[in-house]
């Protein structure tokens, strides 16, 4: 996959038909740089899939904000990896803090979630992050690295991964990790990375808007975002548009 910049519109569980519709149009509206230049991934809630990738211009791909952990069966309100391939998604978001932290999905459960889906044929952007407590307390380096580690267990080709940090404590309350403060985690991240597995691409998530992600994306080992709030907003485009930053460094 390369270092490509990278970046990810998670919708969470947002929206109405109308207001996809008005979403996608601002999208296919918009002055984004070429494919050569970005990958732009839309997350969109399952309902809302069939929509949105009819009437998304292919410039963007359409993912998922969750599959099940194997294949598909006797599984209440789960969806498999075989259906998001049926319909033609290529993506999914497996390991969300919101998923892990409010859902209680363990270190290992998202790891069985990759390496399944993997082996399915999607592409998965997993998320990493530690809370405020694990922060004040030293540990974050601990705590991502065992969330990238029971990922690394079950998982040896990471071409088809996108890992994102994400720090829990600067999701959807307008908090956001300084420059240098991502900087610091994506670096240590990386070096973890290159001692212990593969991986190409490291993006960042965690309150990213418009006004503040020319200057993340101007930093050596962000690779891009995983967006949540403001990527339901018009300033969306201009965070895409911050890929520019990383093409003239």
């Amino acid at each position: 996959m390369g270092r490509k910049f990278f970046v990810g519109g998670n919708w969470k569980c947002n929206g109405t038909t109308e207001e996809v519709k008005k979403i996608v149009n601002v999208l296919n509206e918009g002055q984004v740089p070429s494919q050569d230049v970005i990958e732009v991934v839309i997350s969109p809630p399952f309902v809302f899939l069939p929509v949105v990738k009819d009437l998304l211009w292919p410039d963007f791909h359409v993912r998922t904000q969750n599959c099940w952990v194997k294949k598909g069966g006797a599984f209440t309100g789960e969806v498999s990896a075989e259906m998001l391939l049926n319909l033609g998604i290529p993506w999914v978001i497996l390991g969300h803090s919101e998923r892990r932290f409010i859902l209680n999905e363990s270190n290992e459960f998202v790891g069985d979630k990759v390496k399944y889906a993997l082996s399915q044929g999607l592409k998965v952007i997993t998320c990493v992050g530690e809370t405020l407590e694990q922060r004040e307390a030293g540990s974050t380096m601990d705590v991502v690295a065992s969330q990238t580690k029971a990922i690394a267990e079950r998982v040896s080709d990471w071409s088809n991964i996108v890992l994102a940090y994400e720090p829990v404590w600067a999701i959807g309350n307008g908090k956001v990790a300084t420059p240098a403060q991502a900087q610091e985690v994506h670096s240590e991240l990386r070096k973890w990375l290159h001692a212990n597995t593969s991986p190409e691409v490291v993006i960042y998530g965690g309150s990213v808007n418009g006004a503040n992600c020319k200057e993340l994306a101007a930093q050596p080992d962000v690779d891009g975002f995983l967006v949540g709030g403001a990527s339901l907003k018009l300033e969306f485009i201009d965070i895409i548009k911050s890929a520019e930053v990383k093409k003239n460094a």
